[in-house]
């Protein structure tokens, strides 16, 4: 009991160690932006209140949590300076979600405010930013938050339950995994607006509605549909949504404005489909998947095992 009570002295001495050492490493970064840039902006000018507030959002009040957190961690008060820490995690979600608009916005001051892009492009020369740029700086806190999730789990796990700070310690790291959760959701669902996005200027036209609020997007891949009264095979491009399944083909090359776009043959509600593997079972080459709908039903062919596989498994889950 006493070497494994050791043993867990020593890693968790480790751990703190390095999350001190890294703190300090994330504090220096992100006083950069706060001193170079916040502070600054805000006694020029340059940029309208509202503006600076939609770039940097809640950057100064998360670097001041650091801050507290980081002097806790040099006194030896973990377990406070983590309970602490834990009530203003909310800033790195509401931080997560203004993330996106922050870009959009600085990229806009960048083309139409010319002050702003001359300071900007001064302050980046600076030494002390050694060749980074702003926008390298800006998604820093969301890389902590996963960084602060593994540190918290470790030192969790190289405590005793029996001391005073494993309780502390077990609400922070629900905190952490809480928050963490959140900016997870917000990354994946910006990740799908984008996909969702791409597909509809893929199409030509705006027949096809693609962008829908509830959609979410899951695949898309090369298939032969092989026609039911015999005949050859055509080559498809599909794309597979939760609720819908796409069926395109490429527009004619010579094409003066849709040469490089997809044109839509076939739109199939999923909630009445019914999806078999013909063949395929067997490590043959690709296989054979039959797509059943009211009216039609679809086979699709691929040469490829591992493509037809993953193909069923999606498609299948989509359904369900």
């Amino acid at each position: 009991v006493e070497e494994q009570r050791a043993r867990w002295e020593r890693k968790r001495s480790r751990t703190a160690k390095e999350l001190l050492e890294t703190e300090h490493k994330y504090l220096e970064q992100l006083d950069l932006v706060v001193t170079f840039f916040v502070t600054i902006l805000k006694a020029k000018g340059t940029l309208k209140p509202a503006v600076l507030e939609t770039i940097f959002g809640p950057l100064e009040s998360i670097y001041s949590a650091s801050h507290v957190l980081s002097l806790h961690l040099e006194k030896g008060n973990l377990g406070l300076g983590l309970e602490n820490f834990s009530r203003n995690l909310e800033l790195y979600g509401n931080y997560a979600e203004n993330l996106e608009q922050a870009n959009k916005t600085l990229k806009e001051q960048l083309t139409k405010n010319k002050s702003f892009r001359r300071f900007k492009k001064l302050q980046e020369t600076r030494p002390q930013f050694q060749g980074r740029k702003l926008e390298d700086l800006l998604p820093l806190p969301l890389q902590r938050l996963h960084q602060y999730k593994h540190f918290l789990r470790d030192l969790l796990e190289n405590t005793s339950p029996d001391s005073a700070e494993y309780q502390k310690l077990t609400k922070a790291v629900k905190s952490v995994s809480e928050v963490s959760r959140w900016v997870q959701d917000i990354i994946r669902k910006r990740e799908n607006s984008l996909q969702l996005l791409r597909v509809q200027k893929l199409l030509k036209g705006r027949k096809t509605q693609v962008l829908s609020p509830e959609r979410w997007y899951i695949r898309e891949g090369w298939l032969s549909v092989v026609p039911s009264k015999g005949g050859e095979l055509k080559r498809r491009m599909f794309f597979l949504f939760s609720d819908i399944f796409i069926s395109a083909k490429p527009c004619h090359p010579l094409h003066p404005l849709n040469s490089n776009k997809l044109a839509c043959r076939a739109v199939y509600p999923l909630h009445q489909c019914v999806v078999d593997k013909v063949f395929g079972h067997t490590q043959s080459q690709g296989g054979l998947l039959s797509l059943s709908f009211p009216h039609k039903t679809l086979l699709l062919m691929s040469s490829d095992q591992q493509d037809i596989n993953d193909w069923y498994q999606c498609l299948a889950a989509a359904v369900r």
